[in-house]
């Protein structure tokens, strides 16, 4: 499954990393892409073994404001 995630509050690439450090961080994540100028990201994963609901949890935790687009 792909979804995407606006992103407020990430402001340079070492934000793009955190956010990206910490989806990754999840069981089931394909892939991640960040978009610092569009303040969004486009997650690839299996929804067997994660949700939308916790991708966003974990960028939430890492700082950053997010939802699901």
């Amino acid at each position: 499954m792909k979804k995407q995630f606006a992103i407020n509050g990430m402001s340079c690439n070492h934000c793009v990393a955190n956010v990206e450090k910490a989806i990754g961080q999840l069981d089931g994540i394909d892939k991640v892409k960040i978009n610092l100028k569009k303040n969004n990201g486009v997650v690839k994963f299996d929804e067997a073994k994660v949700s939308a609901d916790q991708i966003a949890a974990a960028v939430t935790e890492a700082g950053y404001e997010t939802e699901v687009i």
